[in-house]
């Protein structure tokens, strides 16, 4: 990394054109990753991101361009190239601040593990997953592993350095019998070093995945129709996220491509929803300490009883919309410029058991893990495939089915979330959109929506 000193000095010219903001964003990052499958080792890989990103800011317009040569010259003359975007009188640069401490508590950094013990944990899951049935044909643990330092400096005067450190573990099963085949998936993470395989029971992960793989494959072809669906904890607040979620942040909000704008302060889901998106959650996947542009991140509450009440905002879009950041910043890597995003989305706590929300509900889908679906935020239309569900019938879980597909509109289904448990989990995953891929936790406790459609293989 540059000293301050040259730091300070390639501010000094970035708004001498007339641009009002200018920004550097400089990265090293290390990822790694294991590769197993059905008991062998099929990949070790390793690979290092190294370089700085420039932006220069008048109003809410941007230019942005980046470097792997982080060298004083050559970063000034991609500066030059920027600031020929401009032609207006000089900006005064205020001068760069001090750092602000963090502390992740990472007690086991990978760089420090042997690459022996990382195979041999590996192995241990693969075999838990491939012993449970001969019906389990295939078995897929990987490791993921990567540790990004970014230092922001801008012209408001912002010198932030942040660590991140995140581990996961992608676990597969692929089951089958005669011509049925199923797969399940599961892929725990968190901003931890290697203790993670410590601090999560990784064994009964590998053990679920593969029972839940043998019980899809007796299971049944849902009858599609509109009905109750009790949406399990976890990963099924990826509904949420997708179509209520991405709505919320700025980047849409300021455009006005959002079923949300303009609608602080009025009810846009029912009593029971309430939700926020944390950036600061101990250990949480999604956890920064600072944004991508240098701001201390925080917990931002969304929804309250089912007003609206914020959005997520990044600088630019915060111009926009004259609203201050919101600490949710984020962007992939020096080649992005940043853009307002989520980091731990989730609808919070309610008080009912979710065994409970079940009893009540006399007929309907209880959907336990949700799989992939795509979203048009400028709408709110989404669908999302079940990928392990249940019938239930008079109050009770009955048949295992299959072929099931969440069909309905985000700013609609917030209105007929009638139930929310007190039971909260978040499910990790990448999310993809204009500032690159990045982690992020989605999150809910068990909730029942009143009536949604659900698609089917099988028609009444």
């Amino acid at each position: 990394m540059m000293n301050k000193n040259q730091i300070q000095n390639i501010l000094n010219k970035s708004l001498e054109t007339g641009a009002d903001f200018g920004e550097l964003f400089f990265e090293k990052s290390i990822n790694n990753s294991i590769n197993i499958m059905n008991g062998e080792v099929v990949n070790i890989s390793t690979g290092e991101v190294y370089g700085v990103g420039v932006r220069l800011l008048k109003g809410s317009k941007e230019v942005y361009g980046y470097t792997n040569e982080v060298k004083e010259d050559v970063i000034l003359e991609l500066l030059e190239n920027l600031k020929a975007s401009f032609n207006d009188k000089p900006n005064k640069v205020t001068k760069l601040g001090e750092k602000l401490p963090f502390n992740n508590n990472i007690t086991r950094p990978f760089e420090l593990v042997e690459t022996s013990e990382k195979v041999s944990r590996l192995l241990e899951l693969n075999k838990i997953m491939k012993d449970e049935s001969p019906l389990i044909i295939q078995s897929i643990t990987n490791l993921i592993e990567k540790k990004q330092d970014v230092l922001i400096a801008n012209t408001d005067g912002t010198y932030q350095d942040d660590e991140r450190v995140y581990t996961r573990v992608i676990l597969a099963s692929v089951a089958k019998d005669g011509e049925k085949m199923e797969q399940t998936f599961e892929g725990p993470g968190r901003f931890m070093g290697f203790e993670l395989f410590d601090k999560l029971d990784l064994k009964a992960y590998a053990s679920d995945v593969a029972k839940a793989a043998i019980k899809q494959l007796d299971a049944k072809d849902i009858k599609a129709g509109v009905m109750p669906v009790v949406i399990h904890n976890g990963f099924g607040g990826v509904i949420f996220h997708e179509a209520c979620g991405h709505p919320l942040e700025a980047s849409s909000i300021a455009k006005g491509l959002s079923p949300f704008a303009n609608k602080i302060g009025e009810k846009v889901a029912s009593d029971v929803v309430t939700a926020y998106d944390n950036g600061n959650i101990e250990n949480a996947w999604g956890r920064l300490n600072f944004d991508d542009e240098g701001n201390p991140t925080q917990n931002n509450l969304l929804i309250e009883n089912g007003i609206l009440r914020g959005y997520l905002i990044d600088k630019r879009n915060g111009r926009t919309m004259n609203e201050k950041s919101t600490g949710s910043s984020r962007r992939q890597s020096y080649k992005y410029a940043p853009t307002s995003r989520m980091n731990s989305t989730f609808i919070d706590n309610g008080t009912m058991e979710y065994e409970d929300i079940i009893k009540e509900t006399k007929y309907g889908l209880f959907a336990k893990k949700l799989g992939g679906g795509t979203v048009n935020p400028a709408t709110g239309e989404f669908n999302f495939v079940v990928q392990e569900g249940y019938m239930i019938e008079d109050g009770k879980l009955t048949d295992a089915v299959k072929g099931a597909m969440l069909i309905g509109n985000g700013k609609d289904i917030l209105f007929e979330i009638d139930r929310v448990a007190n039971n909260l989990e978040f499910g990790q995953g990448m999310c993809g959109a204009d500032s690159g891929s990045i982690p992020v936790d989605v999150g809910q406790p068990t909730i029942r929506v009143k009536k949604i459609t659900v698609g089917g293989l099988s028609h009444e």
